[in-house]
């Protein structure tokens, strides 16, 4: 059979899936003709000249590649194929692991259609590759549908921990990581040599990365974020008039025009009651005299953190995508209808000057492109959020069927559709929950198109089957334990 007489056959096959690859194909391409040569973030800046900022720049070394064969063209061209290749591979794992073929092809539709993952993939941020970056993990830890052999659980372990050099968040896929492979494995010996390879494969690029910190600049540590990174969250909780603070902690507690502004601002602007601290004649002491009050906050008034925080975890679920009081505009991630922006790192000053040394033209729109983009964003192009939290319960109900399945008898394998959920919703639930903890941005919510969808997909599938079949596991055996634990299988 001929390479097109294959491809299109593949195509018939799976028409529903080529359908929506096609449609999102188009909108990529729109958005690419649309903004050139990219968009420019408030963090872009320090990723090209790594000046400042409290995240990893892991992000930095493919940046710096893509630019050094290209330009910034290129480097949006790239992460709108990585866009692609992470439907391609939601797809493949759920068909690979059971999942109906229409409704696998339905949860790659968020990923490939909505606009705010258009107009991320477009923007010069870490946020698509660390995406990019947990589909590949998962895909890596499922595609055995039987026990993952070592080589995969150590593969997965590296690519997640990768995840973290791009984002800091990413340290919490060892939870996810580690509980998939302890109800999939058989056998202590089977679950500790599966959970420490992955373990162990995950701490290397975390190490390297913090080596390398320490030798260029001599600290060893992912980031410099500190005390301040839950200053935001604390300080946007606290009622102030009823804690009791040491006089030097008070004034770190914002006056209600201060706090109105939210978590992101208490944390960043230069305007901040945390700003005279550090730049001030306590500088010294500054970082021990947030912690302290951070930790004031949170002893004492733990409710009101606690509500803050769920408060931020709803928002997800919201009908419609909008700014909250106190949150970072959700403008930012919108397409606009001229080139957008934003002070005071992505000002012309600043963007002009990086367009200058690495090329892709002077910033333009494509105005036809904008204004479409524009009214399908606004429009309804997003995943609502109400279908969101139907994935979320959808995920949690097959996510709590393969821990429940973890009592069966030693001869019954476990589902691999319930176990492809209880990985997929578990890693989107662990990095949306800790992303929250510090503050809610739309921008940190975008994993959960790669995760929420397909582990729904997933879990409504293995719900299906259990109730067409009237079984609770698949049938067959588990290898015996001599299998269990070699490095082939």
């Amino acid at each position: 059979m001929t390479c097109p007489a294959r491809l299109l056959r593949a195509a018939t096959t799976h028409w529903v899936a080529a359908a929506l690859f096609a449609v999102g194909l188009a909108l990529r391409v729109a958005t690419a003709l649309s903004y050139r040569p990219a968009l420019f973030y408030i963090d872009t800046i320090r990723y090209l000249y790594n000046s400042g900022g409290n995240d990893p720049v892991g992000y930095r070394l493919p940046l710096k590649g893509i630019l050094w064969v290209g330009n910034f063209d290129l480097v949006a061209a790239v992460q709108h194929l990585l866009g692609l290749a992470m439907a391609v591979a939601i797809y493949a794992t759920l068909v690979r692991r059971g999942t109906p073929r229409w409704l696998a092809a339905l949860a790659t539709a968020p990923v490939l259609l909505d606009a705010y993952q258009l107009q991320m993939e477009q923007m010069v941020l870490p946020d698509v590759w660390f995406e990019a970056l947990i589909v590949a993990g998962i895909t890596v830890l499922l595609w055995k549908p039987g026990l993952p052999a070592l080589r995969y659980a150590g593969a997965a372990g590296l690519v997640l921990g990768i995840s973290a050099t791009f984002r800091q968040v990413g340290e919490v896929f060892v939870v996810p990581g580690l509980l998939y492979l302890i109800v999939a494995s058989r056998g202590w010996r089977a679950t500790l040599t599966r959970a420490g390879t992955f373990g162990a494969a995950f701490a290397v690029p975390i190490l390297v990365y913090m080596t390398g910190s320490q030798v260029l600049v001599g600290h060893f540590y992912l980031s410099h974020s500190g005390v301040t990174t839950t200053y935001g969250r604390m300080a946007w909780s606290a009622d102030c008039a009823k804690l009791t603070l040491p006089p030097v902690e008070r004034g770190l507690c914002p006056t209600p025009a201060q706090r109105a502004n939210g978590p992101d601002w208490l944390e960043h602007s230069p305007d901040s009651p945390i700003r005279k601290y550090y730049e001030g004649p306590l500088s010294a002491r500054a970082s021990a005299l947030v912690a302290s009050f951070n930790d004031a906050v949170l002893r004492q008034q733990p409710g009101r953190v606690l509500a803050s925080y769920a408060a931020d975890v709803i928002k997800l679920f919201s009908i419609g995508k909008i700014t909250f009081p106190g949150d970072t505009p959700v403008s930012r991630w919108q397409f606009q209808t001229r080139y957008p922006y934003l002070s005071p790192h992505a000002t012309p000053a600043q963007v002009l000057p990086a367009i200058a040394s690495y090329g892709g033209g002077r910033p333009a729109i494509w105005r036809p492109g904008a204004e479409f983009l524009r009214r399908y964003q606004l429009g309804g192009g997003y995943t609502p959020g109400l279908l969101l939290a139907f994935c979320a319960l959808a995920g949690l109900a097959g996510a709590v069927i393969a821990v429940i399945g973890r009592s069966r008898p030693a001869g019954v394998r476990p589902s691999p559709l319930a176990l492809a959920c209880l990985l997929i919703f578990c890693c989107g639930a662990a990095v949306l929950l800790m992303s929250d903890v510090f503050e809610f941005s739309w921008r940190y919510q975008l994993p959960a198109l790669v995760t929420l969808p397909p582990a729904a997909a997933a879990g409504l599938a293995e719900i299906a089957r259990r109730a067409r079949t009237g079984r609770t596991g698949e049938p067959g055996t588990l290898p015996q334990a001599s299998e269990e634990v070699s490095l082939g299988h």
